[in-house]
């Protein structure tokens, strides 16, 4: 169920990660904040589709633009992980850096810290 308080949060992650002007028009703006504005919790079926449809675009392009962060963090920390194993011995470390699981793992972790 659509409520005021989960779309305010929506939109504040939104413009924290600077995609609210990126992906969305100014009609679909325009519909979050008179929702926001205007009811406590979205009854109609029609306003509960586009919503739905306004909010998955956002949510898709928080989770690639996570996904690119990860990977460009964590590719610095496996090449580095990746010299530091070379110089130790590990032959088979150089194949680390182009290891997208390994990379985004990394990545993650660095995020996280």
């Amino acid at each position: 169920m659509l409520t005021k308080q989960g779309l305010i949060r929506i939109k504040y992650k939104a413009l924290r990660h600077r995609v609210w002007y990126k992906v969305l028009s100014r009609v679909e703006r325009s519909i979050i904040d008179l929702t926001i504005r205007c009811v406590e919790r979205v009854r109609s079926p029609a306003l509960i589709k586009t919503i739905l449809e306004i909010t998955d675009r956002l949510f898709k392009t928080l989770k690639d633009d996570y996904l690119q962060r990860t990977e460009k963090i964590g590719r610095k920390v496996a090449e580095n992980v990746s010299k530091i194993a070379l110089r130790w011995g590990n032959n088979q470390a150089w194949s680390w850096g182009s290891d997208l699981r390994f990379v985004r793992f990394l990545g993650m972790i660095a995020l996280n810290i």
